[in-house]
């Protein structure tokens, strides 16, 4: 399998190069030059026509969208979450989007509130944002402590807990206050996320990113 990873360090495409290498799938790193306008660029849109990464070449031809990336090597390598014939599949892909659907584009909205509300609106909109953003990690705290589900655990590393763990990271590092998060607030997840953390790959991932000893949990220490 021979695989590329357009990428930019800390953004969307640090949560497929995790899996990628909890995967230990040999790839080559294509570092995205953002502020060079590579990603507005020809060659750069023939593999990801949307202009936005991640994008992942594979043999099978390019790929872009961080949760059909992360299906993708679900399904290809047999790990990291559950195959399509396995009993817990459906509440996995559930949550899976319900991550990229709800959770990402809330973050997103917090990140860049002039994107959906105009100037004028920003204020708002990151109220908006952040009340989403509890709400919808209070979802998956709930759904953690009574489903213990293995693809979301501390015992198994997942392609979801990578995932929400950058996710988590962002929220943590980026907004302006009042608007960040406390992790502390959701123990469950809290716990899954420093079990992902400090496995080997994901700490190889963080020193060669910058990220960190503690990307998910205690992001800037």
């Amino acid at each position: 399998m021979t695989l590329t990873l357009h990428h930019a360090p800390d953004f969307a495409s640090t949560i497929i190069r995790f899996a990628l290498e909890e995967l230990e799938l040999p790839h080559t790193l294509a570092i995205v030059d953002l502020d060079g306008g590579a990603l507005a660029s020809p060659e750069y849109r023939r593999v990801n026509p949307v202009g936005l990464i991640p994008a992942l070449e594979t043999d099978d031809g390019p790929m872009f969208e961080t949760a059909a990336i992360l299906l993708w090597l679900v399904d290809r390598t047999g790990r990291l979450g559950p195959g399509p014939t396995d009993p817990d599949r459906g509440l996995f892909l559930s949550w899976l989007f319900f991550t990229s659907n709800a959770l990402h584009q809330a973050a997103l909205a917090m990140f860049y509130p002039h994107r959906p509300a105009g100037e004028a609106n920003s204020d708002a909109a990151q109220a908006a944002a952040h009340d989403q953003i509890v709400a919808r990690l209070g979802l998956v705290e709930q759904m953690i402590a009574t489903r213990a589900p293995r693809w979301l655990s501390p015992d198994h590393p997942g392609v979801l807990g990578y995932y929400v763990g950058v996710l988590v990271r962002w929220l943590i590092l980026l907004p302006p206050a009042p608007y960040g998060i406390d992790i502390d607030d959701f123990p469950q997840l809290k716990a899954v996320l420093a079990a992902h953390e400090a496995r080997p790959a994901a700490q190889r991932v963080a020193a060669s990113d910058g990220l960190g000893p503690t990307p998910f949990t205690h992001p800037g220490t």
